[in-house]
């Protein structure tokens, strides 16, 4: 945990709790780099949400089956970087599967029915889309992109790079639990990070120390109900099917920026028992919970801590 000496900001954006951690600078400048960080964070979300009418995000579905949208340059690499998962996951990770949203309601814990389902894995498929790295064009009526996936994340890495802009050398950015390490604390100590339980609210998995880089975790427990029959129906949803993911409990990810940390831990949770051998790539390391609690590790050591079983 940081000490008492650190400078810590608070705040709510993209429907999480927030949280800037950073020691080693005098509180009237963390103040100010909070201040701007948050900021920034508020912009992102501003500018891709797809709650707000004058979003991006809005405009490019609106437009959908009428027209292309040419894009800004931070769109267009945002839009590149979901065109390459796509690619690399065979087509699992795909932001136009989004719609599925309108079909499961978790509040109530309704199941669709086939019927329902049907109409929207029609629109579902980005290898619809016609995107020319400057415009892009859905051309069915009723498509969406949906930047759920990699928003949050994006705005972590941004929010630490105004962070660094302003001079702060040590400390960490979490958004709703994506988090992205500025450098170690002024000692050098790393950054130490618990990983939840996913079947234990109360209770933690691992912990994981950084001193840089990022980790984000994407698992079956933030937002699902239970069936009758006892199946777990998770927000996580494959696009081919629009049926949950039902392999993993949990994946979190350690990379160099929160983006790739958290579209690898999502990427995870769909690809499923496949997941470790896909996700093995330089620079990346990563913890699964596997169907029975059983965790699956790679390079994390020695910055990955199991507590021992009681």
């Amino acid at each position: 945990m940081p000490s008492s000496t650190s400078y810590r900001h608070s705040f709510t954006a993209m429907a999480s709790p927030c949280q800037l951690v950073l020691e080693g600078i005098p509180a009237p400048a963390a103040a100010r780099a909070a201040a701007a960080a948050e900021a920034e964070v508020r912009r992102v979300e501003r500018k891709y949400s797809r709650y707000r009418p004058d979003s991006v995000v809005a405009v490019l579905n609106a437009s959908a089956g009428r027209q292309a949208v040419a894009v800004d340059e931070e769109t267009a690499r945002l839009l590149q970087f979901a065109a390459e998962l796509h690619a690399q996951s065979d087509g699992l990770f795909d932001i136009t599967s989004g719609c599925l949203r309108h079909a499961w309601d978790f509040k109530t814990g309704r199941e669709p029915t086939e019927a329902e389902l049907a109409p929207l894995l029609d629109r579902v498929g980005w290898h619809h889309a016609v995107w020319d790295g400057r415009s892009l064009h859905l051309p069915r009526a009723g498509m969406e992109v949906d930047f759920g996936g990699i928003g949050k994340e994006y705005a972590a890495d941004r929010a630490a790079a105004v962070l660094a802009e302003h001079q702060v050398h040590h400390g960490f950015v979490n958004l709703g639990g994506d988090l992205c390490v500025l450098g170690p604390r002024p000692d050098g100590s790393p950054w130490r990070f618990a990983i939840q339980h996913p079947r234990e609210d109360d209770n933690i998995c691992a912990h994981i120390e950084l001193t840089h880089g990022a980790l984000a975790t994407s698992g079956d427990y933030e937002r699902f109900f239970i069936t009758e029959d006892g199946r777990r129906c998770c927000h996580i949803l494959n696009p081919r099917t629009g049926q949950p993911v039902r392999y993993w409990q949990a994946a979190s990810v350690v990379a160099p920026v929160c983006l790739a940390a958290g579209a690898l831990a999502t990427m995870a949770m769909l690809i499923g028992a496949q997941a470790p051998m896909r996700l093995g790539m330089p620079g990346v390391g990563f913890l699964l919970v596997g169907p029975a609690g059983d965790l699956q590790s790679h390079d994390l050591d020695p910055f990955l801590h199991i507590p021992n079983p009681t």
